[in-house]
């Protein structure tokens, strides 16, 4: 068995022949991606602009110059933080535990991200705040986004729940316009044309540069760090950008369909080789399929605790999805979830839907295609109410997990407005 495995070595000469290509002038592939990046000029150059962008001062002047109105609220919001009007994560565990609190040893080295998604708009991220302080519940610690970039930049959502995360101390992930639904494969039309998308819609053509192009724009106009990924060839893109000196993140999204082992090694294997040298890499988000169980994910942080990832790529795990359109319901993960937690390290708990039983249960129940409709669309449509509490169901299973995991002596990552 030892001598098959000794098969499995790389020869050196084969990496050799990889850099040759890599660093060959004549290669349009690496020469096409070096053009998009010197649109916005060098590595050091890209990453102050975004550095700048990114400060709270700057994302201010963004939401004045677009929706004035949003000012009060970040005020609010600041105020409310800086007052302590959120409870603490020590709070909240007496709050859930009473005296036990003070005596149970919370499993810290392997806190879960509370993460919830789609955070769409901006108003609906304000009621979760007034939820979490008239509850005394807590704020996620991660937040997706899944919403139409060039609408949200426009009408000031952009700038302004960047502006929040900042205010809240949480991260917050952007999925950029660039992908299989923008009509860049011209002989697909949506759901009817659906089986056409399996496996081959991500971004075909020119679009695995023009991802790249687009991020660089949100990362040097908005300071926006990380997207979703969802194609193997923007992956790979990400990676080299990365490798090139840009500050890119990216989580790789469940619509990749990594559900085994093997396939998530394959990926993180491209991120360690192009790591930079010290051990970063732009892979900081892993999102797995609904399909996967405990022991892929078991297996599967043994080999990313080998390559040295263990603190550097999250497993993004689906504990709850939308109760239409995507899942077969009920779809509720938690209680597997409390059976990997304490001994599988850097996991979120996703939350893109509320518990079956409350979702399933409200007149417009979470749809994953509502995520593609207009924000004109939605208002017209009288939807807007529905599906605004749609999302604070989201954000009261991610605290539902929270008090799961506190009661059986497990720590959480909450939004920093809870410390």
């Amino acid at each position: 068995m030892s001598d098959l495995r000794q098969r499995l070595a790389i020869p050196a000469a084969h990496l050799n022949e990889l850099n040759a290509f890599l660093l060959d002038p004549n290669s349009r592939v690496i020469n096409d991606l070096l053009k998009v990046v010197a649109k916005y000029g060098t590595p050091e150059e890209i990453n102050a602009q975004a550095n700048a962008a990114r400060a709270l001062p700057a994302l201010l002047a963004r939401v004045k110059a677009a929706k004035p109105e949003y000012l009060a609220d970040l005020k609010w919001l600041e105020q409310q933080r800086d007052a302590g009007a959120f409870i603490s994560v020590a709070d909240y565990r007496k709050k859930v535990l009473r005296a036990k609190a003070a005596t149970t040893k919370f499993k810290d080295d392997f806190a879960v991200t509370l993460e919830v998604s789609a955070t769409q708009y901006f108003p609906w991220l304000m009621a979760a705040a007034k939820e979490a302080i008239a509850n005394q519940t807590l704020m996620p610690g991660r937040w997706i986004k899944v919403r139409n970039m060039k609408e949200q930049e426009a009408d000031g959502d952009l700038a302004a729940i960047a502006a929040a995360m900042e205010i809240m101390g949480a991260t917050y992930v952007e999925t950029l316009d660039t992908k299989g639904t923008d009509g860049s494969n011209p002989h697909l039309n949506g759901p009817a044309t659906i089986t056409g998308y399996f496996g081959g819609i991500g971004q075909p053509n020119d679009h695995a540069l023009m991802w790249i192009d687009e991020f660089l724009y949100y990362y040097t106009k908005y300071g926006v760090r990380q997207v979703l990924n969802i194609n193997a060839g923007t992956i790979f893109l990400a990676i080299l950008l990365h490798r090139l000196g840009v500050d890119i993140e990216f989580k790789i999204s469940v619509f990749y369909g990594s559900d085994n082992p093997y396939h998530a090694m394959w990926t993180m294997m491209a991120a360690k080789l192009f790591a930079r040298d010290d051990g970063s890499s732009p892979l900081i988000g892993f999102n797995w399929s609904n399909s996967v169980n405990n022991e892929t994910l078991e297996l599967t942080a043994v080999v990313r605790k080998q390559l040295g990832f263990e603190h550097v790529i999250r497993f993004e795990h689906h504990i709850t999805e939308c109760f239409k359109s995507i899942v077969k319901q009920p779809y509720n993960r938690r209680a597997e979830l409390l059976l990997l937690a304490d001994h599988v390290a850097n996991i979120s708990a996703k939350h893109e839907g509320g518990d079956p039983e409350v979702d399933g249960a409200r007149p417009h129940p979470s749809d994953i295609l509502d995520y593609f409709r207009e924000k004109a669309e939605v208002i017209a449509s009288g939807d807007w109410d529905a599906m605004q509490r749609n999302f604070l169901d989201k954000v009261d299973a991610t605290n539902n997990t929270a008090y799961a995991l506190t009661e059986h002596g497990m720590s959480f990552v909450a939004a920093k407005l809870h410390r």
